[in-house]
């Protein structure tokens, strides 16, 4: 088996060698990070029952409306940048960490003024709010997750994060154990931000790179900023369409049914993290390929769609049917949770398919696509929400999820003469025998 394992690797070629060991490396860390965090995740869950926890998942998410004015939007173009001018590294690096340092700063001002405005006379709220919104500054230092990612050498960020994940799912479990009270949880959640970007730190020194020769200048910013405005206003827009059911069911102050949704969303998203991978570890080689060989670019990019597809089927499919006995698990007060799960995992198709129309349209330099589309997303998910959610609860916000992600990610691709090409792929994609020959004639 050995000898086959090897053969095959041989005939691979060492880019895409290289891309493999990056997406294991990934896939490494997301499954103990998955692993360790729906354990210690659905132990939490347990303890603080759907009320807290839907206090909790509100506070959340009323921060991730703000996370794109955090990250400035400059992740896939730090990359792109840095993959395609090494020479540029240290002005693009220490551009970029002011940028996004500055960006947290107005995520914390932006989370607790608007916070303080809408539940004046609730302060476990603002304070939930105001500890979360505080770990954003710190998510500067993913500035150096961009170099390993440029790289192809995310195993440093992986060790980073694994190095942080199993002190704070200890820490987390002695909560529980105490009974701790629920601003406990989200300051351990602000302690993981800040102790993330201290091991990036380590790992950036220990590979010879150095903080200090980081050149952070305003000509660069504005290069920055010209192009990721677009993804910002995107970003805010993205969250706006994808967390307005929670938003909603928080402002509304239906606490249980946020909780029961926040479960079955968690649950069901437990995988989100392989489309982010695989994206990744190939964005910087179809890049790449877009310039030195368009038609290799196109196959190329047909395989990623293919992949996509089967992703989305062999997650939904099992999670839908054994959806009953997963939420199990939660106890008896989170059984509602069990029939949202099994209609809501089927929405994943849109965090897939948005990843990788993403880094089409990134690659393509058709960003402005994005934003409409994400604008256009939103306005048709709040008017969904709210026609569905105060008749229906939490079944209504699943509705709404799945209305609005098969026609922003899905459907408006067949309309939209610059995003009909990364609509063929999805067409081709659905023939699941000739995607399953082309992924098969990858390896052979």
């Amino acid at each position: 088996m050995l000898d086959k394992l090897t053969a095959v690797s041989q005939r691979l070629g060492p880019g895409l060698r290289q891309v493999l060991s990056n997406i294991a490396w990934l896939f490494t860390d997301q499954i103990l990070q998955m692993g360790l965090g729906l354990f210690v995740g659905l132990w939490v869950m347990r303890y603080l029952g759907p009320d807290q926890f839907g206090l909790l998942t509100y506070a959340i998410t009323f921060v991730s409306l703000f996370s794109s004015v955090a990250t400035m939007g400059l992740g896939t173009l730090v990359v792109r940048d840095i993959a395609r001018n090494p020479e540029c590294k240290n002005e693009t690096l220490g551009s970029a960490f002011g940028l996004q340092f500055t960006g947290g700063c107005i995520t914390l001002v932006l989370t607790v003024t608007v916070i303080a405005l809408l539940k004046p006379n609730d302060s476990q709220t603002r304070w939930l709010v105001g500890i979360i919104a505080a770990g954003t500054i710190f998510n500067a230092f993913e500035a150096i997750n961009f170099w390993f990612q440029s790289q192809i050498q995310s195993k440093y960020t992986v060790l980073a994060k694994n190095s942080v994940c199993f002190f704070v799912a200890a820490v987390r479990i002695g909560l529980v154990t105490i009974k701790a009270p629920l601003l406990a949880f989200a300051c351990i959640r602000l302690a993981e931000v800040a102790l993330v970007g201290v091991a990036y730190v380590y790992f950036y020194r220990l590979t010879g790179n150095k903080i200090k020769d980081w050149q952070f200048s305003w000509e660069r910013c504005q290069e920055l900023l010209s192009e990721s405005w677009p993804i910002v206003l995107s970003g805010l827009a993205v969250y706006v369409y994808s967390k307005t059911d929670q938003i909603m069911l928080g402002a509304m102050n239906k606490n249980a049914e946020l909780g029961y949704y926040a479960a079955a969303v968690k649950i069901s998203e437990i995988c989100d993290f392989l489309p982010m991978i695989i994206s990744s570890s190939i964005f910087p080689k179809l890049a790449n390929l877009r310039k030195t060989n368009y038609e290799e670019y196109l196959n190329k990019f047909q395989i990623y769609s293919d992949i996509m597809i089967f992703l989305w089927l062999g997650v939904a499919l099992p999670i839908s049917l054994l959806s009953p006995w997963i939420v199990a698990v939660l106890g008896e007060k989170y059984a509602k949770s069990g029939a949202v799960l099994a209609i809501y995992v089927w929405a994943q198709f849109g965090s897939n398919f948005g990843v990788a129309r993403s880094t089409y349209l990134n690659i393509e330099g058709q960003l402005r696509y994005g934003l409409y589309l994400t604008v256009v997303g939103s306005l048709l998910n709040v008017g969904l929400n709210f026609l569905l959610i105060p008749k229906y609860g939490a079944f209504g916000a699943t509705a709404a999820t799945l209305i609005t992600y098969f026609y922003v990610i899905i459907l408006v691709n067949f309309f939209i003469k610059e995003l009909r090409p990364f609509g063929k792929f999805i067409w081709r994609s659905l023939n699941l025998y000739k995607a399953a020959s082309r992924l098969i004639g990858l390896v052979r």
